[in-house]
């Protein structure tokens, strides 16, 4: 988990070349575990995907609206902090967000893995 994290918050920053950010998704899918990652836009469309159409849709839709929440939650109790990392963990998957300014990461993992 400590990897992928560090990978998501280097994503985030904006001083990658396409082929930076490209290396990096490809290191995060590789890691064990990882059932599959997706990157939305600002107005919640994914624009890259590992997974099927679908999933992803239905991903890119809730996590984006979760992430906008959460942020919202985390500017109410301090108008100076934002939010950086969220980390949801059912029985099932373990989905990391790694929400921006213009993007959102999103990776779904099995914690069983």
């Amino acid at each position: 988990f400590i990897r992928v994290a560090s990978q998501f918050i280097m994503l985030s920053l904006p001083v990658f070349s396409a082929s930076e950010v490209e290396e990096t998704l490809k290191r995060i899918q590789s890691h064990k575990g990882v059932v599959g990652t997706i990157v939305v836009n600002a107005e919640g469309i994914p624009i890259k995907t590992t997974m099927d159409n679908t999933t992803t849709v239905q991903y890119a839709g809730l996590i984006s609206q979760l992430s906008d929440k959460a942020r919202s939650v985390v500017r109410d109790l301090d108008p100076s902090n934002d939010l950086t990392f969220l980390r949801i963990r059912s029985k099932k998957h373990e989905i990391m967000v790694a929400p921006d300014k213009e993007f959102i990461l999103i990776v779904i993992q099995n914690p069983a893995e």
